[in-house]
């Protein structure tokens, strides 16, 4: 509602629909564009005699030239260059149009385009039968012949560079080095390639290249039809966007609400090539390619590059990035120990390492690697400012473990924690652990030692007793130690007794270990024990692959400390949450995640694929991993012999219960009649992912950068309407009587006191679930009416309104009044029947959300009252559930039912994010905006 960013008179906003065109000829890029032209159809053709031809137009599949049937000219006259074309218009603005009197007034203005081509600039001026086809032709030969004066004007500028002598001709290796320098990621074979054709093509002996033949082939291969599309979609009848666009694009598509008019022409200097762009404030084709290729419009949050959680909470609240073993090259029996895997495990962020110490000779303890103390201290904290804990798998005698001690305090100094160091506070058996930022340029020794009254004695710790807990400073100040089954253990424990395993870990940090029988150094997949709480999750760092992919992608998210926080219903006191669930999670808004798969670039061959020729045959695989419920894998298309940069256009929808424990996993494959060759991946959590229009970058198997590899996709997230279907394990849920409606209902715990005191929740838990499902319904019915899909923003809303309300003449055709502190819009003069029942549409919708945000307060106050009167009794529950004679699985039902019930109540709006801060900050927006004129 800026007023900066209001359209001027006769620059209204261009709509690109194609909402005619049946759905199996579905349009959505200018590859459809071009597949669709390809296909022909039939167009009327007006010649300036008044007289009108219907004739079939062709695209050659070469996409070399025009042609069209029947023709009293030979097929070879019939037909135009593509070449030769020097501009495509709209509309009927050539002499031939409006010189035609009564012949062309019947013709549809909005099917009409005109082809201005050859150098005395003749015009083939046609029209479509519908301006869904129009709109294909324009924006396709758009595509072909884009080539403005701007972006022709930038390239004559690049060519002189390098054209020293200034004849207008460079050598092919000249030619080659500066489009691969304009436009990097190209391979130069490709470029090499063009020009040996532009050469055979003009039968040239001399392998020079002319201005006019760099800027053809820059034009033919650096321009990306995808992004050319969706500039089409943004700008006015021209080729680039201005401020205004840019601005628009940023709020509506990428998310940004507080993009600014000075900071969309920042942009524009800083990514557009093209000297006049620059300064006339335009970002043209290439510019917008270069902008959405930069670390800007990567998939992940850049807000999360840094440390951005609390660090402030007991170690036990936290995932902590584990090394197991790092310092082996080959296998976990016989491998060869090496100092490098310890350094790389360390900048890679690891914040606990594991050494093996055994009885040496001459009464020295003996390392499983040489020097490790000394590498650890060295590099422990260049990474990572927060405390690295060293875990001590050791087999040693109580003589050889003292100098071990002594060895340590001399190695790390200072930097050793010892409880007389920084005391924390102690609370009985109910001890809290000190938190990352207490700890920061500490190490933390865990290990396991003989009993004090042993002491004395000869003897040695076996792995398995030393892999149960831990000894150490943590030990000596009662913390509960690191618990450390081994993956099969674990595994059991995590299906068997899952919302024990989180209750449990709520307090103890619990490490998990690779299978001690296992001869190689595979890994397990991590995944499967964080869902259960599980801390310290040990891999291999040495060993690449699916598991350990997954293992960045959930440390890069707070900065690469080494530490992330874990989900908030794992480290309430009291809070439900199962591992195993296959629905929805109470205390977790649900959400909807849709991922369009757009096109992939500069894709190299699978390693070791030199066999197989220069074409490969890629696709990709997107994988969701978190709770069971949330598990889900889908693939795109296998784009045959498209080579490096394949275009799939293709969208995916995943539900995802557990936002925060959920992660996204791109792999991009090359299709193989034996196996499937990897090619690349990336591993994102769901909480980094930005939305919008975003790259993706590639990474090697081993976790290295694939050089300007990428894919472009589209993000959005969205609540989940309804909150989903009731699931064995998920929500309890009853049905109202409006239209199937679900509400989430309480549980009985079997205490009747305790039962009579979460009764008066049920009323006010119906009417937050009617305030949320109405303004969803409303907002929804809305967006439906806009003509837009479910995961359009409201202010794309607001601009498609907006668009139908202005008039070509530039008048608005309502106005914006504020009635109670809420936007109203009110008709001016006559409008159609179609946008004023959109305004209606409007109108319900900012009465629920008025429902909403005026009662909200209050239910959540009811709400919240009996959630406090509900936690009085949480001291008193194994008192009371003895009075009630409830034992063994009734007790422990009860236990679960009060956890449940005390989630679901600390959560009334779980299932909407209608509370969201974002969703907050625009709805203040609205309610402050000032009276505007549309």
């Amino acid at each position: 509602m800026d007023p900066s960013v209001h359209k001027v008179a006769g620059g209204r906003k261009k709509t690109v629909s194609f909402s005619s065109i049946p759905s199996e000829k579905k349009v959505s890029s200018a590859a459809d564009c071009l597949a669709f032209m390809q296909g022909g159809c039939e167009l009327k053709k007006v010649r300036p005699n008044s007289r009108v031809y219907s004739r079939f137009y062709t695209l050659d599949q070469d996409l070399s030239c025009l042609r069209w049937e029947p023709s009293k000219k030979d097929g070879e006259r019939a037909r135009l260059d593509m070449a030769t074309i020097r501009e495509v218009r709209t509309g009927k603005s050539t002499e031939t149009f409006l010189h035609n009197g009564p012949a062309a007034e019947h013709l549809a203005e909005e099917a009409a385009f005109s082809i201005i081509h050859g150098d005395d600039y003749q015009s083939l001026d046609l029209v479509a039968l519908s301006p869904d086809v129009a709109n294909i032709w324009v924006t396709g030969l758009r595509y072909l012949v884009l080539g403005s004066k701007m972006r022709r004007d930038w390239l004559a500028a690049e060519f002189a560079e390098v054209d020293e002598d200034g004849y207008g001709v460079v050598s092919e290796d000249t030619a080659v080095a500066t489009i691969c320098k304009l436009y990097p990621g190209i391979k130069e074979a490709k470029v090499r390639l063009r020009f040996k054709e532009i050469q055979r093509s003009k039968e040239k002996l001399t392998s020079h290249v002319t201005r006019k033949e760099f800027q053809e082939a820059f034009c033919e291969l650096c321009t990306r039809p995808d992004v050319y599309f969706l500039l089409v979609q943004l700008s006015k009848d021209r080729e680039c966007l201005d401020a205004q666009d840019l601005r628009l694009f940023l709020e509506t598509e990428q998310g940004l609400s507080l993009a600014t008019a000075e900071g969309c022409l920042e942009l524009v200097r800083r990514f557009e090539p093209s000297g006049p762009g620059k300064e006339r404030g335009l970002l043209a084709l290439d510019g917008f390619s270069r902008y959405l290729q930069s670390p800007e419009c990567q998939l992940f949050d850049v807000e999360h590059q840094a440390v951005c959680q609390d660090m402030s909470l007991p170690l036990s609240h936290y995932y902590i990035s584990t090394s197991y073993r790092s310092y082996l090259l080959d296998d976990q029996v016989h491998g060869r120990a090496d100092l490098g895997g310890l350094t790389r495990a360390l900048q890679a962020g690891c914040r606990c390492l594991e050494l093996g110490v055994t009885d040496g000779p001459e009464g020295e303890p003996l390392l499983g690697v040489d020097y490790g103390p000394d590498v650890v201290n060295k590099y422990a904290f260049l990474t990572s400012p927060y405390p690295l804990l060293l875990y001590l798998c050791q087999r040693c005698s109580p003589s050889q473990q003292r100098t071990l001690a002594q060895h340590l305090r001399k190695v790390f100094s200072t930097r050793l924690y010892t409880p007389e160091a920084l005391p924390v506070s102690l609370g009985g058996r109910a001890t809290t652990l000190p938190s990352p930022e207490q700890l920061k340029g500490r190490v933390l020794l865990v290990g396991k030692k003989l009993p004090p009254e042993e002491e004395g004695s000869e003897g040695e710790v076996s792995e398995e007793d030393e892999e149960i807990g831990g000894g150490g400073p943590l030990a000596g100040q009662q913390h509960s130690p690191p618990s450390t089954p081994s993956t099969p253990e674990a595994g059991r424990l995590a299906s068997e007794s899952p919302e024990e395993l989180v209750s449990f870990t709520k307090r103890t940090l619990s490490r998990v270990r690779p299978s001690s029988v296992r001869l190689d150094s595979s890994n397990p997949n991590p995944q499967g024990y964080w869902k259960g709480g599980v801390q310290l999750v040990a891999l291999n760092q040495q060993t690449p692959g699916a598991m350990l992919d997954l293992h960045r992608g959930r440390f890069t998210q707070n900065g690469g400390c080494g530490f992330v926080l874990r989900p908030g219903v794992m480290r309430d006191e009291v809070s439900y949450f199962s591992a195993v669930t296959q629905g929805c999670v109470p205390g977790v808004p649900p959400q909807t995640l849709r991922v369009k798969v757009i096109s992939a670039h500069s894709l190299p061959k699978p390693q070791g694929a030199g066999a197989k020729g220069e074409v490969i045959d890629p696709y990709v695989v997107l994988e969701l991993h978190g709770v069971p419920a949330d598990c889900a894998e889908q693939r795109t298309r296998t784009a045959a012999q498209n080579q490096d940069d394949p275009l799939f256009d293709e969208t995916f929808e995943f539900q995802v219960n557990m936002p925060e424990l959920a992660l996204l996993r791109f792999v991009v494959l090359d299709d193989d009649y034996i196996g499937d060759d990897f090619i690349g991946q990336y591993s994102v959590a769901f909480e980094c992912l930005q939305p919008g229009y975003r790259n993706v970058p590639l990474l090697g198997l081993v976790g290295d950068p694939l050089p300007h590899a990428s894919l472009f996709i589209h993000v959005a997230v969205t609540n989940r309407r309804g909150g989903g279907k009731a699931q064995r394990r998920g929500l309890s849920v009853r049905r109202g009587v409006r239209r199937g409606r679900e509400y989430v209902t309480l549980r009985n715990t079997g205490i009747k006191a305790l039962d009579d005191t979460f009764r008066p929740a049920s009323a006010p838990l119906k009417e937050a679930t009617d305030l949320r499902e109405d303004a969803q319904r409303a907002s929804m019915t809305f967006k439906e009416h806009c003509g837009l899909p479910p995961v359009a923003k409201l202010k794309q809303c607001i601009q498609s309104l907006a668009t139908r309300l202005q008039t070509p003449e530039g008048p608005r055709g309502a106005s914006m009044t504020l009635k109670d502190g809420y936007p109203h819009l009110e008709a001016l003069g006559s409008i159609t029947d179609t946008t004023r029942k959109l305004l209606s549409h409007y109108d319900m919708m900012i009465s629920a959300q008025k429902q909403l945000i005026e009662k909200a307060d209050a239910v959540q106050e009811r709400i919240a009252q009996v959630q406090r009167e509900g936690m009085e009794f949480h001291e008193e529950l194994p008192r009371l559930g003895e009075k009630e004679g409830l034992k063994g699985r009734k007790h422990s039902k009860a236990l679960e039912s009060f956890t449940w019930n005390i989630t679901v109540l600390k959560h009334p709006w779980q299932w909407t994010n209608l509370t969201h801060p974002t969703y907050q900050r625009e709805r203040e927006g609205e309610r402050g905006m000032e009276r505007k004129r549309w």
